[in-house]
């Protein structure tokens, strides 16, 4: 890993095809100036996936000297709301890029509105009485050709009435829609008369209630890139299928502008559910935390669970641009963020599952304070005073009362070091009335001291451990992946998030938006990790009493913990683990 990345990756991204075409354009004068945005639709939080999208557009933008846009397709009023405008905005933001200007598809409601008109007025668009139902009955198939709507050959002038009189509000949703007029027969089942306007009296979060029709998404996304001007129109290879559609609806609404649409691969990665309208369902179902739950591939729950910006973008700059279509082991991420915070994070000691011992030689009431470095990988973030004394914590798997062999942790009669601390040697047990080892007696070494030079012995192994008189009480909260099938329905993840753009355009005609088509049935809950979250209660460090929301740690043995901005209180931290300590996966050598 070290020097495989040498530049901020936020302002570079490696040789791809995307960056040759945009050099070519330049080069050419096709291009003047290069212009790209990320239009993500405000109806639920964003994913690790879109860490990509938004990496990619706005690198590319900035390293040729361009602009990035962040715009919001707004188009179904029905699923949007501000919380999720606000989100997006944040979660951009954290991953460390600014925008150009912020703009939103409703901002063009008029105008997509009058490019509409002009397709009826050149014959390009009809009104159609069909019920959604009959709509996709006449679609076709990929082997069928699909049938005309027998209002396919309305005039100008009714469609221009019928139209102006939908805006009106005279109709209820779903009673009629607008579509394009293209080809039934097409091997394209996109340009087979997709609709391009639906009905839906909803209030929308920006508009208000000035429009009862609104705009299909798949209308609307390329007539925003030709109002702003955008030159490159970067999307996941989903939506390759819609590209004739998109530049369909540039050339016969007759815009100036006409960008040019390139797809990449999209992000997948092993145990983990991209679809935004799984995760919703997970939220909604309460099985999460909310859309932040440190178990959710949201960059919310990414953040809140610990993991930082720098390196969700090494990570996507390892996964490179290209058309290949693949699902990434989750251990890649695991593997930088454990890379990014091995330099950051201090390290000190958490006792997940106490077991408390008590040095019986150790003059009572006495505590010293030992010197321990905070990372000895960064010396630079120096040295903490730790206190030590009479009776300790330590973790309940460090010690055995009938050890295997090779075992060199804590057993009667063996001896251990403490870390930063001294050699302690286990002389007596003390148990419940169920016969649970609840205490362990021991007695110390004072010239074994860390640091004291000591070369007496030696012992084979070294226990973490917290004093107990100004131990912190914390919880922590350990993850396993949420989903447990390596790759969740992932070959046909893609497959139908495709399905249901393209049913958007021809069969929502309620109002309700792409979810108001036939979804798949919820096998992936069945995937649903039952140990996915386990919560146990241990101590810390007193130091960490001052713990603030998101501060990061590695405890010994444990892993890299992260303060949980929702449910710490003060003097009682909650401790999400971020990753364990280590992983087998090993990046492939350059």
């Amino acid at each position: 890993m070290k020097g495989l990345i040498t530049v901020d990756n936020r302002f570079t991204t490696p040789p791809n095809f995307i960056k040759n075409i945009i050099t070519e354009d330049l080069r050419s004068g096709k291009v003047q100036e290069v212009i790209t945005r990320f239009p993500p639709e405000p109806n639920g939080y964003l994913h690790i996936g879109h860490a990509k999208a938004i990496w990619i557009n706005f690198t590319l933008g900035g390293e040729f000297g361009g602009k990035t846009n962040l715009r919001f397709d707004d188009t179904n009023p029905v699923k949007e709301d501000v919380e999720y405008v606000n989100s997006i905005q944040e979660d951009v933001k954290w991953l460390g890029y600014e925008w150009n200007e912020k703009r939103f598809a409703s901002d063009y409601f008029d105008e997509m509105y009058n490019r509409a008109v002009l397709l009826i007025q050149k014959g390009k668009a009809y009104v159609d009485d069909q019920s959604a139902d009959e709509i996709r009955q006449m679609r076709g198939t990929l082997t069928e050709p699909g049938k005309n709507s027998p209002y396919r050959e309305r005039s100008v002038e009714e469609n221009l009435d019928l139209f102006t009189r939908m805006r009106a509000g005279e109709f209820k949703n779903g009673e009629r829609v607008l579509r394009a007029k293209i080809d039934m027969a097409s091997p394209n089942i996109n340009l087979r008369d997709p609709v391009i306007y639906r009905i839906s009296h909803a209030h929308h979060h920006n508009t208000g209630d000035k429009w009862c029709i609104y705009p299909m998404y798949a209308f609307a996304h390329p007539l925003e890139d030709a109002i702003e001007g955008v030159t490159h129109s970067l999307c996941s290879l989903e939506f390759e299928d819609q590209r004739p559609f998109y530049d369909w609806v540039i050339a016969e609404c007759e815009m100036e502008s006409q960008p040019r649409q390139y797809e990449f691969g999209r992000l997948n990665l092993s145990q983990m559910v991209t679809s935004k309208r799984k995760l919703k369902l997970l939220v909604d179902e309460g099985h999460v935390d909310g859309w932040d739950d440190p178990r959710m591939p949201t960059i919310s729950g990414l953040r809140r669970r610990g993991y930082t910006p720098e390196a969700i973008r090494d990570f996507v700059y390892e996964t490179g641009i290209s058309k290949n279509y693949g699902v990434i082991d989750l251990q890649t991420l695991e593997h930088f963020v454990r890379e990014d915070l091995k330099l950051k994070a201090p390290r000190t000691m958490a006792v997940l599952h106490p077991l408390k011992v008590v040095i019986t030689n150790y003059p009572e009431g006495q505590v010293e304070w030992l010197e321990a470095e905070n990372n000895v990988e960064n010396p630079e973030m120096g040295n903490r005073q730790i206190p030590f004394s009479r009776e300790i914590y330590i973790e309940q798997d460090d010690f055995m009362e009938n050890p295997p062999n090779k075992y060199f942790r804590l057993f009667p009669g063996n001896e251990v070091r403490l870390k930063h601390a001294y050699f302690i040697k286990c002389n007596d047990v003390i148990k419940d009335a169920d016969g649970n080892v609840v205490e362990i007696h021991c007695t110390y070494d004072v010239e074994t001291k860390s640091g004291s030079g000591f070369t007496g012995r030696k012992v084979k192994g070294t226990i973490h451990w917290v004093e107990a008189t100004q131990a912190v009480p914390a919880e922590f909260r350990l993850y396993e992946p949420l989903i447990s099938a390596d790759a969740p329905e992932a070959e046909a993840e893609a497959e139908v998030e495709a399905a249901v753009a393209g049913a958007e355009m021809e069969a929502d005609v309620t109002g309700a938006g792409a979810e108001a088509v036939e979804q798949p049935e919820k096998t992936f809950l069945d995937q649903l990790n039952p140990n996915s979250l386990e919560i146990v209660h241990g101590y810390v460090e007193q130091e960490m009493k001052e713990a603030q929301p998101q501060d990061k740690f590695q405890f010994f043995r444990h892993g890299y913990f992260s303060v949980d901005p929702k449910h710490s209180e003060p003097g009682r931290p909650v401790f999400n683990r971020v990753v364990s300590l280590k992983s087998s996966f090993q990046l492939p050598k350059a």
